[in-house]
């Protein structure tokens, strides 16, 4: 009797060898997710790029406001390597700035007598580290009378790749925030919903409804119009996440309330109520498992969604705004076409939220397998 207590939760799987191993679901579900190949690259470039956001002052050369003066619209510095005292060194030219006599744009030429090897570890503007700890060490910078800027500066001679780092901090996690809260409302509402029936169902759905049928951009800007300009930044983080989450637990709780109804009326729910289980623990012990990957799948695809949505917002002016700093506040600079052909580097940051999309695809792919491991 114990021995079948013990496996009654492990299922056979067959090896390459021939033989038998019975494994649970938790190690079933590793096993495919690591099989997917898409998802083990998605995984790790994820962890690398919240780690970037959450590590960002420390990354960056130089704070997000600071200008470097005669270096508007500046094009990436160059990074030359050689060998320094025996020793393997990087470093850039320092540059100047000239007008070009035909076209009066400005160019910016390396001065090959004037060398400044980059420094690691080195000190710089003071910062804090996820609010608790003030530090002033940067991962690199340069000697005084020259400046590093990988992905160029804007128009008004900020360092590109210091505020794509810093606002990869509202870019991402403003959509771990608003999926959290879709999520939670989702599931309740749409359990609520499935599992009672009746009344409650009709009168939840149709406010469902109502909410899908708005557009949800024209809902965004007219919410996200509503916020204060004068606002400091970490409250309009807070409300950005709020406007994104009001409709985006519509789609999750549709799902949940379907399933709940296509399971509830099943013979190991009654088996479970006739055993003296409460509804919640129904729900979360039998039902809710039933359709994780569902679940799953759903919050990982919701995440580049709300991404977009703040990306969209402060692109057109109705989100994160100066002296915030997020992905869609950098592509501001994009608007104007002539910008795009004279200085490409300034869609950089879009590239971040591309790959961004791709990796929580991907993903969002394996785990969706992973989920149901007794699939073929």
């Amino acid at each position: 009797m114990v021995l079948a207590e013990q496996t009654a939760d492990l299922a056979p799987v067959e090896n390459g060898d021939g033989s038998t191993e019975y494994l649970s679901r938790g190690r079933l579900i590793r096993r495919r997710f690591w099989r997917h190949r898409l998802a083990r690259l998605g995984l790790p470039v994820l962890a690398a790029l919240y780690l970037m956001a959450i590590f960002s002052d420390f990354i960056a050369p130089y704070r997000p406001d600071t200008r470097l003066k005669g270096f508007k619209d500046a094009p990436p510095s160059v990074i030359h390597f050689g060998v320094d005292e025996n020793r393997f060194q990087p470093y850039v030219y320092a540059r100047k700035r000239t007008f070009h006599s035909k076209t009066f744009r400005e160019i910016y030429t390396e001065q090959e007598d004037k060398k400044y090897p980059i420094h690691f570890f080195v000190r710089g503007d003071t910062y804090e580290i996820l609010g608790l700890f003030k530090l002033d060490l940067h991962l690199f910078g340069v000697d005084e009378g020259a400046n590093i800027t990988l992905f160029g500066t804007d128009s008004v001679s900020r360092d590109l790749f210091s505020r794509t780092v810093i606002g990869a901090l509202v870019s991402l996690f403003v959509g771990l925030g608003g999926v959290a809260i879709s999520f939670v409302l989702g599931c309740i509402i749409g359990g609520i919903a499935g599992y009672l029936g009746g009344i409650v169902d009709e009168f939840i759905m149709r406010i469902i409804d109502l909410l899908i049928a708005i557009p949800t951009l024209p809902l965004w800007m007219v919410l996200s119009a509503a916020i204060p300009r004068q606002w400091p930044v970490a409250h309009t983080y807070f409300a950005i996440t709020i406007v994104l989450s009001i409709v985006g637990w519509t789609g999750l709780a549709r799902v949940v309330r379907g399933k709940l109804l296509s399971l509830r009326d099943l013979d190991f729910v009654t088996a479970s109520k006739l055993a003296g289980g409460s509804d919640l623990y129904i729900i979360t012990r039998h039902l809710l498992p039933n359709f994780a990957s569902h679940l799953i799948v759903t919050m990982t695809l919701a995440v580049p969604g709300m991404i977009l949505g703040e990306t969209a917002l402060s692109f057109i002016g109705l989100g994160m705004q100066e002296p915030g700093v997020s992905w869609g506040v950098l592509l501001d600079d994009t608007k104007n076409f002539g910008a795009l052909v004279h200085q490409p580097w300034k869609l950089i940051p879009a590239l971040f939220i591309i790959v961004t999309i791709l990796m929580f695809n991907f993903v969002g792919d394996g785990l969706r397998d992973a989920a149901d491991p007794y699939s073929l």
